[in-house]
């Protein structure tokens, strides 16, 4: 598919998006577009405002100025009725996972369920069981998360994400701290989920090697704003300095090795 014709019906958008923590600017003009049905990889170094993005497509934050849109709506910058409907549309899967260590497994994929909708619970039994099976965890329906590994809690989190069928999932950060082994099955539930559902993903990482074995598309952030955009092979072969630097995880760059300071020398002798 032409890029023309990825972009040619969006999920989401970001419009000259400004936004700042306690005078820090984290973006000053932020545009972007998430294609529908695709896996979209946001990386960056860090602090650069990825994770800050989700807060702001998901209604967590509210810009200074500029628009979110999603599916065709602009994210109410306010907590109300139309933020909490547009929220059913979207899965959200957090870094820690975000496990309810009181409940079960299966009642940590239910809880959406149970929150958000009137159906019985011989259909939220269904329902739990095929998102568990999904993930390769219906077998561990009755644990609780302290007997979980970090993938395996990792799993648990993607079946909560999924359980009421969203338009689209956010991914904040899901390979960090995870084994090889680990680190692979979420990156091919990703993947596989994102097809089979007709999801839309956006993954926040700046693991390049993972998020672009996945992706259809990456946005790398940095300044405040997006500094390179394409496909993960267009980013890798990319000569832009910026982008070179950080998809190669060369140490030194546009983005310096050295924190700004007077001459060595100088500051040795004073």
């Amino acid at each position: 598919m032409s890029e023309v014709n990825m972009f040619e019906n969006p999920i989401a958008q970001a419009k000259s998006v400004h936004f700042s923590f306690d005078q820090r600017s984290i973006f000053n003009g932020l545009d972007l577009q998430i294609p529908r049905g695709k896996v979209t990889a946001i990386m960056g170094p860090s602090g650069c405002g990825k994770s800050t993005f989700l807060g702001l497509l998901g209604g967590r934050l509210a810009t200074l100025a500029g628009t979110i849109w999603f599916d065709g709506d602009a994210v109410p910058q306010r907590k109300s009725d139309a933020l909490y409907v547009m929220r059913k549309k979207m899965g959200m899967l957090f870094q820690n996972s975000a496990l309810l260590t009181d409940l079960t497994v299966f009642e940590n994929v239910a809880f959406p369920l149970r929150e958000q909708t009137d159906l019985p619970d011989v259909l939220i039994r269904i329902l739990v069981l095929l998102k568990l099976e999904m993930v390769g965890l219906r077998g561990a329906r009755d644990l609780m998360p302290a007997a979980l590994s970090g993938g395996m809690s990792r799993r648990v989190a993607l079946a909560r994400a999924i359980v009421l069928d969203p338009k689209m999932v956010m991914y904040d950060e899901p390979f960090v701290g995870l084994d090889p082994i680990s680190m692979g099955v979420i990156v091919g539930l990703i993947r596989k989920l994102n097809d089979a559902l007709g999801l839309t993903s956006v993954v926040v990482t700046h693991d390049v090697a993972e998020g672009c074995s996945i992706a259809d598309y990456v946005y790398l952030l940095d300044s405040g704003k997006v500094i390179g955009h394409g496909t993960p092979e267009e980013m890798l072969a990319s000569t832009q300095p910026e982008i070179h630097q950080f998809m190669n995880g060369l140490p030194d760059g546009p983005v310096g090795y050295h924190y700004p300071a007077n001459d060595y020398l100088t500051d040795l002798r004073s």
